[in-house]
């Protein structure tokens, strides 16, 4: 299915003005959904009831206010409210261009992907190419949906990424934590390079991760339909507690752990007659930490269509 525009923008360039389209760069879709439903199996429908009365109150009678004390609100109309909004315009007023490395991803609020409109193909593919060789993006105003807000333009490789930024105030800050900074010593971190640079990668292929626990619910609707009961696994036992550990002996255990890895692609491809040398036993055990995310198994080109599932 085409990718469909939500929104026809000029973007202003100094005295450049590009016409382009503005396209969703992610989507929802993919989340299961479950519906709610009653003990007969039919859907229920959310409603609101007054505090005061225990009533249910309709929609067409509702208004919005302010809590300023405890249980007392400032009430506004909606044509209040409508006076309040900033008006829309299709015109994005790019006021500053920054080195695209200062703008932190944590600022990072929902995506875009801009593509040139029509006679907007030459001025657009410009900017590209001048942000793209300066290393840098543009920061602009935009007025959407009665607020106007930050936006990064930035260059890719087949386009430019309208991304959408969050301002100061909805950002916290790390030093809210007190996090402690402990001194290392200069061969900790050379263990901790070395496994670094031994694990490191030029890119991040987004296709070779996969969502498990997605994976593992559209299996268990699939068994649903079948007909078959939904076994929930054994929790794991719990440990005893942490072990204090030494960092240094628990560095060379994951660099040489992380080395037999790495040479078992190369041993494979030698026919070797010799059995391998005997496996390293691992010195330390490292207390569980949040597990990284599995990379998606490839699929055969044989293997069958998955089974057509339910509307999720």
């Amino acid at each position: 299915m085409p990718a469909r525009s939500i929104a026809s923008l000029s973007l202003s360039f100094g005295l450049v003005s590009i016409p382009v389209k503005l396209y969703s760069a992610t989507e929802s879709a993919s989340d299961v959904r479950f519906n709610m439903l009653g003990p007969d199996g039919s859907r229920v429908k959310q409603q609101y009831v007054s505090e005061a009365t225990g009533k249910v109150v309709e929609r067409a009678s509702m208004q919005k206010g302010y809590q300023f004390e405890r249980d007392k609100y400032v009430v506004f109309t909606a044509d209040e409210l409508k006076a309040l909004e900033e008006s829309a315009s299709h015109v994005v007023e790019i006021v500053s261009f920054v080195p695209q490395k200062s703008v932190d991803p944590v600022f990072y609020d929902k995506a875009y992907f801009i593509a040139p409109d029509k006679r907007g193909g030459k001025p657009y593919s410009l900017l590209q190419e001048a942000l793209a060789q300066t290393g840098r993006c543009a920061l602009a105003k935009w007025s959407y949906k009665g607020r106007t807000r930050i936006v990064q333009v930035r260059p890719a490789e087949d386009g430019m990424v309208f991304q959408q930024l969050l301002f100061a105030d909805e950002v916290r800050s790390l030093k809210e934590l007190n996090i402690e900074h402990v001194a290392v010593s200069d061969s900790e971190l050379k263990l901790a390079i070395q496994i670094i640079e031994q694990g490191a990668e030029d890119n991040y292929d987004a296709s070779g991760y996969e969502d498990e626990e997605k994976k593992r619910v559209l299996a268990a609707i699939d068994r649903k339909i079948e007909g078959k009961e939904i076994v929930a696994p054994e929790a794991p036992e719990a440990e005893a507690g942490g072990e204090v550990i030494d960092l240094m002996e628990a560095l060379r255990a994951s660099l040489t752990k992380t080395s037999a890895k790495a040479a078992k692609p190369a041993a494979a491809k030698r026919k070797a007659v010799a059995k391998p040398a005997e496996e390293v036993a691992e010195v330390v055990s490292v207390p569980k930490t949040r597990k990284p995310a599995a990379r998606a198994p490839k699929v055969a080109a044989t293997e069958a269509p998955a089974k057509v599932r339910a509307r999720k």
